[in-house]
């Protein structure tokens, strides 16, 4: 029989009373979290009425009862295991260690996500560690953070405070145990056993057949909420050590080829290009660090007084084949495989920290260097950040440029790497000397957290809404000084580029906080010597790089791609990308969103940009043929994968 006290202003319990005090303080703060979560991103998730934001509130709750249970299994052992040890007070005491640093560093992930999420749109996952430890310079970063979100850290202090204050508010009480002792240890050990079932059932979120995961968060809202559904720790811990993916099999294997194939044994060559020999002109490939389409001006002249950020991008997009296209993922340890490889982020956990990153890829580097083409990466970041350098190497680049290479620190960022304006000098220098034909990608790196400009440029670019504007435009600055001496040069006029993003960043304006605006980004194809093939009205990617690439140098043999080649008219395009356990696929004017089972939301894009209206009972005939494309896609990509396959040999 449970037994509080109150006494001094404190309350005494025995064991169990103590326990259930503590887990309910411990659930409170989870809880308490998503709301924050809500409330400082609520620009992303809208102002939900108050019916639907408790009913997800509530439904958190089963999500918030694993974290609470697995974070504290060990506590929760050491208070009802049947031993005597638990009337000492050391012993007590170690359980209490047990018991606050796993709910405080729960807590902070959540408050750590209140932070993050508006750079990613989802919760961590098991892969925050290795981007954390191996991918940036985490502790020469931790003052600036210190400083930019302060506020954040304060708060996640001041709930550590009042935790550990109410925690603390219950002592134990020792009482005598008079009655018959074997009585006493039968109902220990059938208090315990029944501890531990509910504790394996809080695990399971339940007794239905199969254990929650990240996806069952989707059966309770809309894929846009899912992230206030779930917390933090949930969906680490669910992603830390689990096997990355599973081969599915929607269709039999002739059926999914039918629907889509991503071998290619020879790409269709524009009709306006001519021929069909291999033509050798050279490819600059520039990745611009977190471009979204809402920075562009070209792409939103419909604003009234909207001037964008990037005036010379602008200006070039007039002589060039433009998209408003899309992101296939939001980070860039994604983004580049995406374009160099045609990899879209499928998996909770990026390619490159992934089981299968040992595995067999064709690159737009790797195929050109069996060209006799010389291939590089510039990337002016600290050497190894982000494994971009071993990345390079199995992608097929055999020349790396990094912050070493540069070899002057003198305009080191800090934090970084070197500034873009003197590494795309470097860039414009090093291609000057390097035999032709050549492909290289260029990664910028300076709009990108804390956000910092040379001190020379500092009141020069216009601020915005969003703190990476100002950077965004010295990055657009650094872009047209690059042009400006490459134009000057005798490859120059030898040379396709194509300039697109790695990934968007937040996002102030309505339509880009949406699940299909969040991965806007510019892919622009600029050849100085020629007029590309014109095409408009179609779904462009950064999987379609490679494959389009390709196809305008009249690549004669056969590799494998999860994009499209832009430029054949017989393909239907689309862009699929996954996120909080949902893919989408655009196509057409059209979203589908799916959750790995079935469909669950369909929109008209051109007309709801909001996607408020869902059509998906509606248009029943072309949800059905997205998705039936949308699984073809996945069964390809994951089959081939599992089975080390990504490459057409």
């Amino acid at each position: 029989m449970l037994r509080v006290v109150k006494s001094k202003g404190y309350y005494r319990g025995n064991y169990y009373s103590i326990l259930i005090y503590r887990l309910l303080i411990a659930l409170f703060f989870l809880w308490l979290s998503r709301i924050l979560l809500y409330f400082f991103n609520t620009r992303y998730f809208g102002h939900l009425p108050v019916d639907e934001l408790l009913r997800i509130l509530f439904f958190g709750l089963r999500f918030d009862l694993f974290t609470l249970f697995t974070v504290n299994i060990v506590y929760i052992v050491m208070m009802t295991i049947p031993l005597p040890y638990r009337r000492l007070k050391t012993y007590r005491n170690v359980a209490g260690v047990f018991y606050y640093i796993p709910n405080i560093l729960a807590i902070g992930l959540n408050m750590a996500d209140v932070v993050y999420f508006r750079f990613t749109q989802k919760r961590m996952t098991g892969d925050i560690f290795d981007f954390v430890m191996k991918d940036v310079p985490f502790f020469s970063l931790l003052p600036q953070f210190v400083r930019d979100f302060w506020f954040y850290l304060l708060l996640f202090a001041l709930l550590v405070f009042i935790m550990i204050a109410l925690a603390r508010r219950v002592n134990f009480s020792k009482r005598r145990f008079t009655e018959n002792i074997i009585a006493f240890y039968f109902f220990q050990v059938v208090s315990f056993l029944f501890c531990l079932a509910l504790t394996v059932i809080g695990i399971r979120g339940g007794l239905q057949f199969k254990p929650i995961k990240i996806i069952s968060a989707a059966s309770y809202t809309q894929p846009r909420l899912v992230p206030v559904v779930l917390n933090t720790p949930f969906t680490i811990i669910k992603t830390i050590d689990q096997k990355v993916v599973n081969k599915v099999a929607y269709f039999d294997q002739q059926f999914a080829d039918s629907l889509f194939q991503p071998r290619y044994d020879c790409p269709e060559v524009p009709l306006s290009m001519g021929g069909s020999i291999f033509y050798g002109k050279n490819v600059v490939i520039i990745v611009m660090e977190s471009l979204s389409s809402e920075h562009v001006g070209a792409f939103n002249h419909r604003l009234n007084n909207y001037q964008g950020f990037t005036p010379f991008l602008d200006s070039l997009m007039m002589h060039s084949l433009v998209f408003n296209g899309f992101a296939n993922a939001k980070q860039s340890i994604e983004g580049i495989p995406a374009v160099v490889a045609s990899l879209p982020g499928l998996m909770d956990r990026n390619f490159i920290n992934s089981p299968f990153s040992g595995n067999q890829i064709n690159s737009i580097a790797g195929l050109l260097h069996k060209k006799h083409y010389h291939t590089s990466f510039f990337h002016g970041g600290n050497n190894g950040t982000m494994d971009f350098d071993q990345f390079a190497d199995l992608a097929g680049f055999r020349h790396y440029y990094g912050r070493n290479e540069y070899g002057n620190d003198a305009d080191y960022d800090g934090k970084w790497g070197i500034y873009d304006e003197p590494f795309f000098r470097y860039f414009a220098k090093t291609l000057d000397n390097t035999p032709q034909p050549f492909f290289t990608l260029f990664f910028s790196l300076s709009a990108h957290h804390p956000y910092q400009i040379p001190i020379e440029h500092k009141g020069r670019f216009r601020k915005g809404n969003l703190q990476i504007q100002e950077t965004i435009m010295y990055a657009d600055y650094a872009l047209g000084k690059f042009f400006e001496m490459a134009s000057k040069m005798n490859w120059y006029k030898n040379t396709l580029f194509v300039i697109t993003a790695d990934h968007t960043s937040e996002a102030a304006l309505p339509e880009y906080q949406t699940r299909y605006g969040l991965f806007r980004i510019p892919v622009v194809f600029f050849d100085p010597a020629e007029q590309l093939p014109h095409r408009s009205d179609i779904t462009v990617s950064q999987v379609d790089i490679m494959p389009s690439v390709l196809a305008l140098l009249r690549y004669d043999e056969p590799f494998v791609a999860f994009g499209q080649n832009i430029f054949d008219d017989s393909k239907e395009t689309f862009a699929v990308t996954f996120i909080n356990g949902i893919y989408q696929i655009v196509q057409t004017g059209y979203l589908l969103e799916f959750d790995g089972d079935k469909s669950i939301s369909l929109y008209n894009v051109n007309e709801d940009q909001l996607l408020k209206k869902n059509l998906l009972t509606i248009e029943v005939s072309r949800a059905i043929k997205m998705e039936n494309l949308l699984k073809a896609y996945i069964q390809q990509y994951y089959k081939r994968l599992v089975e080390n396959r990504m490459t057409a040999s």
